[in-house]
């Protein structure tokens, strides 16, 4: 099972980080157009900011469950150092049980904040803010679903693989 978790994890991420990849290109090549036509051919685009910022908005939140996949978040570990390994366990499980509650309920609740940007009109030719919303419940979906694999995949046992490395 833990097998399993951990490739169904790499898949996962694999893909993810194939779309960062492609998010990250086309967010240079917007700026890079946008800093062209404010200094050198003054087109006027209206369009190169809002969709700097939409695409920014993208890659950072879709970037937090390739952070999960490798453990890469801060973690403050002072107390939990201390604690005899059966109790550490429990505490990096609940830890994982606690994150996973709030990425479901960031993903429930960000649902309904995607259906009204639906509503809303971005300032990029007066399209729907709904795609750039939509952002909200696909990351936090895909957190909790990455926070299940570890869960699963490390079953508490991560920051003992850690210490034993140093």
């Amino acid at each position: 099972m833990r097998q399993l978790a951990a490739r169904l994890g790499d898949y996962l991420n694999r893909g993810v980080e194939i779309v960062l990849i492609l998010l990250m290109a086309a967010l240079v090549v917007d700026v890079w157009i946008g800093v062209a036509d404010r200094y050198y051919f003054h087109w006027q685009f209206n369009w190169p900011e809002p969709l700097a910022r939409y695409l920014m908005i993208w890659t950072v939140l879709l970037a937090i469950s390739s952070g999960i996949v490798r453990r890469e978040h801060i973690g403050l570990t002072v107390l939990i150092d201390h604690l005899p390994e059966g109790l550490r366990r429990a505490a990096l499980i609940l830890s994982d049980l606690l994150a996973f509650a709030l990425f479901a309920y960031l993903f429930w609740f960000g649902i309904g904040f995607a259906a009204s940007g639906q509503t809303r009109q971005a300032m990029i030719f007066g399209l729907s803010l709904g795609p750039a919303y939509a952002a909200v419940p696909v990351a936090a979906g895909l957190a909790a679903v990455q926070l299940l694999l570890v869960l699963l995949r490390d079953l508490g046992g991560q920051h003992l693989e850690e210490q034993a490395e140093i």
